[in-house]
C-alpha cells in the first residue's frame, strides 16, 4: 500500500473522487477495495469514494443535495429539491432530486429522486455548495417544471411565493418564455399575479 500513498494522497483531500479516477492516478481497484475495508477510505455510492476522515464544508442541511448533484456528471438540481433551496415550497427535502438529459442512463445514488428531462440547459446555472461546484435550474425553470412534474398545488404555492418575495425581482416575461418553449399553459396564474 506504501507505494500507493503519494498517489492517494490527491485524492484524499477531495469532496469525492470515482474509481475511474484513482484507476487513472495508477491506484488499481483492489487497493480502493481494501483501503475501504480497513476504514481508510469510505464508500459514499457505487464506484465513489473519499478518505473516511473528510469533513464536509458545505451546511449540514444541504450536504446530500451538494454531493448527488456533483457526483452526477450533467446533473441539475430540480423540481423539489431547487423550491427548497429557493424557498418556493413548504415542502420538506427528504431526498435530492436531480434532472439528467433523457438519454443517458439514470445513476445510482443513495436519497436521490433522478428525472430524465429533454431539455436540461434550459434555465441551468451553476453555483457553489461549500466544496462543491453543482447545476441547479433557475426559479422560472424550476417553477414551469413544477406545474409538468408536480402537482398543481405544489405549483401554485410556488408560483404566488415567486410573486410575493421580496428579496427577488419577477421575471414573468421569462417565466412565460420557457413555458411555451417547455409547453406548458401557465399563463392564466401568471396573469393573475401581475394585473
Amino acid at each position: 500500500m506504501k507505494k500507493y500513498e503519494d498517489k492517494l494522497e490527491k485524492l484524499l483531500n477531495r469532496p469525492f473522487f470515482t474509481l475511474k479516477e484513482a484507476e487513472n492516478q495508477g491506484i488499481p481497484r483492489w487497493s480502493v477495495i481494501y483501503l475501504t475495508k480497513n476504514g481508510i477510505l469510505e464508500k459514499l455510492c457505487p464506484g465513489v469514494y473519499r478518505s473516511s476522515t473528510y469533513e464536509p464544508k458545505v451546511d449540514f442541511d444541504l450536504e446530500n443535495l451538494a454531493f448527488t448533484a456533483a457526483s452526477i456528471p450533467e446533473g441539475v438540481i430540480c423540481l423539489i429539491s431547487a423550491l427548497c433551496y429557493y424557498d418556493l415550497t413548504d415542502q420538506i427535502m427528504r431526498e435530492a432530486w436531480i434532472a439528467i438529459p433523457n438519454q443517458r442512463r439514470s445513476p445510482k445514488r443513495p436519497n436521490a429522486h433522478i428525472v430524465r428531462m429533454r431539455n436540461t440547459d434550459l434555465g441551468k446555472e451553476t453555483l457553489t455548495m461549500g466544496e462543491y461546484t453543482v447545476h441547479i435550474f433557475d426559479r422560472e425553470r424550476t417553477i414551469v417544471d413544477a406545474f409538468r412534474y408536480l402537482s398543481k398545488e405544489i405549483a401554485l404555492k410556488a408560483l404566488r411565493q415567486y410573486f410575493t418575495l421580496a428579496d427577488i425581482k419577477p421575471d414573468s416575461k421569462k417565466l412565460i418564455e420557457y413555458a411555451n418553449i417547455l409547453r406548458v399553459n401557465i399563463n392564466p396564474y401568471i396573469l393573475s399575479y401581475t394585473t
